[in-house]
């Protein structure tokens, strides 16, 4: 470890420094571009932050959930310093690599989709979900697609169009992509207490069929947890339903694992989660390599081979030391040990979430799985979201020295998206400051 593994504050948060940094930023980084939190980072290893004022942060958030495996985890580092020193790039489809195509090899054996698979890489989520739907528009030669309330996926024109909520991802920036329809989600802690995930995807479909027609959709995309969504797991039985209605109607069913795939659940995807759950195409990104910028899209290879020679690509998509990143990341997982790693960190949160939600009636729901957890915060006595606690108590981490993120289509959602190399103490000691936040209220 290059840093020491513990939380300490040593200045106001953000500091003097950060604070200067911040007024320099000001002057020439659009104000389009947010802050969260405006304490300007030096150096990061493990599951601690340190900034330029010398705090030493714990990070339950991962980069939101890019760093899964660890900040400058070792055998990543090395896997990148000898890729930047031998090659940097070409662009695959001008003059291919050898790194590219294990990544491939390593990501379609462990997708579930299926025996055939094939893949291919991207920069980001975003551009990885459009590039799904091109590839089922031009398998099905159909135009529309399907995705759920409280989605997101991304900030291109038509990943906006395809998130649930508009502001602020596409506040002002209209008119966005059409042949977009959104359905209702499986949201257990909203739905009808007697609403089964069968119900609730029949719900799904009867909507999608009256307002669109099965015969028309190219493809229905679906996030197993949903992310910025605030953690959503939807009851069980509800992909499969979809599944099953997908395949009856040659509609390619895609999951969009950008936050919740990469051993982020203790599964390689957080479709496994749903016995005989099998989507046609999972899209991936963040986690996959560990903080070089790198997405895919992996799926049955019938459906990847429709697009023609050409038809896919990009100049930095799948770049050398992108690619090396993955395969890094990807063989430790095929090691062994992160995926029970992230399901003792699960046992860790939802336990001791769980206890906070029975002394502090303003946790509405726990929910998750594995190191992707959240608490959702109501109004005591009600179900009305509580955006303002969320807030109080997500300063209130930040101010004492842990990184936590908000969440949720009604902004009252934190979540935990710790990396899986952060210890036992260190874990606890993040959600015994978030335990004094909470007693604040």
């Amino acid at each position: 470890m290059t840093l020491e593994q513990k939380r300490h504050v040593v200045t106001a948060i953000p500091g003097p420094n950060s604070v200067a940094l911040q007024k320099r930023r000001s002057e020439v980084v659009s104000a389009g571009v947010g802050t969260m939190l405006p304490t300007f980072i030096e150096e990061a290893h493990g599951a601690i932050l340190k900034d330029v004022d010398g705090n030493h942060l714990i990070d339950m958030g991962s980069g939101i959930g890019v760093v899964t495996i660890g900040h400058t985890n070792e055998k990543l580092v090395a896997a990148v310093s000898e890729q930047v020193a031998k090659l940097t790039h070409t662009l695959f489809t001008v003059a291919p690599y050898e790194p590219y195509v294990k990544a491939a090899e390593l990501l379609t054996s462990h997708a579930p989709c299926g025996k055939k698979k094939k893949a291919a890489f991207f920069n980001s989520g975003a551009e990885a979900v459009e590039n799904a739907v091109k590839i089922a528009r031009k398998a099905t030669g159909r135009t529309e697609i399907a995705v759920f309330d409280h989605s997101y996926h991304g900030r291109t024109n038509l990943t906006m169009a395809m998130n649930f909520k508009a502001h602020p991802y596409g506040t002002g920036f209209g008119p966005l992509a059409g042949s977009v329809h959104h359905a209702p989600m499986s949201y257990p802690f909203r739905d009808p207490a007697e609403m089964t995930g069968p119900e609730a995807a029949t719900r799904a479909i009867t909507y999608l069929e009256k307002r669109v027609g099965a015969s028309q959709l190219a493809a229905l995309f679906i996030e197993p947890i949903q992310g910025e969504g605030g953690f959503i797991v939807p009851a069980p039985g509800f992909l499969l339903t979809l599944q099953e209605w997908t395949r009856a109607n040659g509609i390619v069913l895609v999951a969009d694992e950008v936050q919740s795939g990469m051993a982020r659940t203790g599964k390689w995807f957080a479709s496994e989660w749903e016995e005989g759950f099998e989507p046609d195409l999972i899209t991936v990104a963040k986690g996959i390599a560990g903080g070089m910028p790198l997405s895919g899209v992996v799926g049955r290879a019938e459906i990847m081979d429709a697009a023609h020679a050409g038809g896919l690509g990009g100049t930095f998509g799948g770049s050398p030391t992108a690619v090396a990143a993955a395969v890094a990341v990807m063989e430790q997982f095929e090691e062994g040990g992160w995926f029970e790693r992230a399901e003792q960190i699960g046992e860790i949160l939802s336990g001791r979430l769980t206890a906070m939600q029975n002394n502090y009636p303003v946790i509405g729901d726990v929910r998750g799985k594995g190191a992707m957890q959240a608490i959702e915060l109501v109004r005591p006595g009600t179900m009305d979201p509580n955006p303002e606690a969320t807030d109080a108590v997500m300063k209130h981490c930040h101010q004492n020295g842990v990184l936590v993120l908000n969440a949720g289509t009604y902004n009252n959602v934190l979540r935990f998206l710790p990396p899986l190399a952060i210890s036992d103490e260190l874990l606890h000691d993040a959600l015994d400051v978030l335990a004094a936040g909470l007693a604040k209220l």
